[in-house]
């Protein structure tokens, strides 16, 4: 049986086009956009108002999830995991974390993953454990945004709408390294008619590919960017970061800065505080120095520790007085608090443990 297109992938032109080829009426690709795009509606045989003649041929012709939800868990911390199955029996995973914003309010963020595995090969990471598998397809990025709608009541009137209002690529996987099939899903999400997510609520992390980093600013590219460091020092940072050896930090530092240059945008330094290899004072007035240079925000995380791996998270002091060394310094920072350990939130644990459960291994 031939693959069939990917529905989200589809310019409205085409799909317009592809309606009148199989004898619908035009004005029915609006009807179905905005059912998807504006009501959310993901399952066409849900979609009100359209002949089940349509619904059928839609449900025959296009594909509108390249993944199966097969699992997820929610902590008391407030994140919530899902994970998904591909169609080849390989399983990738998101998570959906909320926070405290600086407006008082809640912010929603779905962190997302881009490969099967990784081969980047991070030394505190559980997707590295598996190694590299493949890159997911388009439509697999985009679909695991897709179980994550919530439904409001007000009066008589219901509306459907994503629960989240960021999303972080930063799950599963190195995202520049399947850079087209990321480019084509952030496209869903961020075109003016589709989800209309805008440019500044998608970020996109990179382990450090200095020259992916570089093709970005030839690229224009619209989105946030954050660099997992991890290290402050090529020392450091190569005794738990392996791509460091293929770009020291000399290298991704001068990347980082033609893309800042570029953009006109803020970069985003992510750090795992890791005890006793990353925390110590040296590191942090090491850090200063990097997010000076670059004008950029640290943000500091508490490590998520992964079962089999000998790295512990940094106790709640060390955690503070290393981000006491940034405030002084006058380096714009967050300190995050700990989220979903008690789900195995860390990138790629769930699809670990599933993955071994189902080839006849013990589970972590």
């Amino acid at each position: 049986m031939p693959e069939l297109d990917n529905f989200f992938l589809l310019e409205f032109d085409d799909f317009k086009n592809r309606l009148i080829s199989a004898g619908f009426e035009k004005y029915r690709a609006k009807q179905v956009f905005d059912a998807v795009y504006k009501n959310f509606i993901f399952d066409p045989n849900q979609i009100p108002a359209i002949p089940q003649k349509l619904k059928d041929w839609l449900s025959q012709n296009l594909e509108f999830s390249a993944a199966k939800l097969v699992g997820g868990k929610e902590s008391d911390d407030d994140a919530k995991k899902y994970l998904f199955e591909l169609k080849d029996g390989n399983f990738v995973e998101c998570v959906l974390l909320k926070a405290p914003s600086q407006e008082g309010g809640i912010r929603k963020t779905l962190c997302m993953s881009t490969q099967v595995g990784c081969a980047c090969a991070c030394k505190f990471c559980a997707s590295a454990l598996r190694g590299f598998v493949r890159n997911l397809s388009a439509a697999e990025i985009l679909s695991q945004a897709l179980p994550f709608v919530k439904e409001t009541i007000q009066g008589t009137k219901k509306s459907r709408s994503f629960e989240f209002e960021n999303i972080v690529v930063m799950g599963m996987g190195e995202p520049l390294i399947n850079y087209e099939n990321l480019s084509q899903a952030l496209k869903v999400f961020n075109q003016a008619d589709k989800f209309e997510f805008g440019s500044r609520r998608i970020t996109v992390s990179t382990c450090g590919i200095a020259d992916k980093l570089e093709q970005l600013a030839d690229d224009d590219f619209p989105y946030r960017l954050a660099i997992s460091l991890h290290g402050a020092t090529n020392q450091v940072r190569s005794q738990i970061m392996p791509i460091n050896n293929r770009f020291p930090l000399e290298r991704l530092l001068e990347a980082a800065e033609k893309f800042a240059g570029s953009s006109g945008r803020m970069i985003t330094l992510e750090y795992i505080l890791i005890n006793n290899v990353n925390d110590t004072f040296e590191q942090a007035r090491e850090l200063v120095k990097i997010a000076q240079r670059l004008h950029a925000h640290v943000n500091l995380i508490p490590y998520n520790t992964v079962e089999s791996l000998p790295w512990k998270r940094s106790d709640s002091g060390r955690r503070a007085a290393f981000a006491n060394i940034l405030k002084n310094a006058g380096v714009s920072y967050t300190l995050r608090r700990e989220k979903g350990s008690g789900i195995d939130a860390a990138c790629g644990q769930l699809a670990l443990k599933k993955s071994r459960e189902d080839s006849g291994k013990t589970a972590l």
